[in-house]
């Protein structure tokens, strides 16, 4: 099916990948989206991961989840391209579901914090018909895995499906599997289940429009987020160096 024409005149192109800046789309149940975020860590996990690259390449709708893809557009390409947070799509699409009386189904995470999210959206949501499932906590998904998390998506039949499993983990499970689940939006969004059970606390409004949202993840979590940060985004400046000066592609 032919992507929506919004979406064909809403992309920059950044360091081979195409970035979605423009209105996400109002959900339609006819139409096939597969909706990823990217960001400087991400950017570089694909440098090494072909098979993580091939899916974020396969996105229908790549957002830019950092200040890191705005400036990058910028000093590429001097596009300006806002940041559309992967909870922003959230958002989006819980609205769209409350709005029609439609269903979403949240693959990934545990027990505990699918339970939060479905008492939440039941709270402020009523008109939304929400399902869970939690897979076995694991470095990669045999088979029997796969197929119980198919059986349990395809059988609750949602209009959006919400997938938290970590970057890249779940944008692969997703390629490899999309047209075996047949919905109409999939989405991968990582953190934002956390976010939204309240698990985790988002950075303040102020930190996010100065685009300092990840040096609040830093200080929050420095164990579990330094090498990204530092790390990655340390890799990223190099990467986007290389590009500007050398033209490398």
């Amino acid at each position: 099916m032919k992507k929506p024409s919004i979406i064909d005149n809403a992309f920059h192109q950044i360091m081979g990948f195409k970035i979605f800046n423009g209105i996400l789309p109002r959900l339609d149940r006819d139409q096939k989206l597969i909706i990823n975020t990217i960001n400087a860590y991400s950017t570089v996990i694909s440098l090494k991961d072909e098979k993580f690259k091939e899916a974020l390449d396969d996105s229908d709708i790549l957002l830019p989840d950092g200040v890191s893809m705005v400036i990058a557009a910028k000093i590429l390409s001097n596009k300006n391209i806002n940041k559309i947070a992967g909870m922003d799509a959230f958002n989006h699409y819980l609205d769209e579901l409350n709005r029609i009386g439609g269903s979403c189904f949240f693959l990934g995470s545990n027990g505990e914090t699918l339970f939060k999210i479905q008492l939440k959206i039941n709270r402020k949501l009523p008109g939304i018909r929400v399902g869970v499932y939690s897979p076995p906590y694991k470095a990669e998904f045999n088979n029997e895995d796969t197929f119980q998390m198919i059986n349990e998506v395809r059988s609750f039949r949602p209009d959006v499906l919400f997938v938290g499993m970590t970057a890249p983990k779940q944008e692969k499970w997703v390629y490899e599997n999309k047209y075996n689940l047949n919905i109409p939006i999939i989405c991968s969004i990582g953190a934002v289940f956390d976010y939204y059970a309240e698990n985790l606390k988002r950075a303040p409004k102020i930190a996010r429009d100065i685009g300092l949202e990840w040096f609040w993840r830093l200080m929050s979590e420095p164990k579990r987020t330094w090498k990204r940060y530092i790390i990655g985004n340390t890799q990223f400046l190099l990467l986007l160096f290389k590009h500007k000066i050398f033209g490398i592609k």
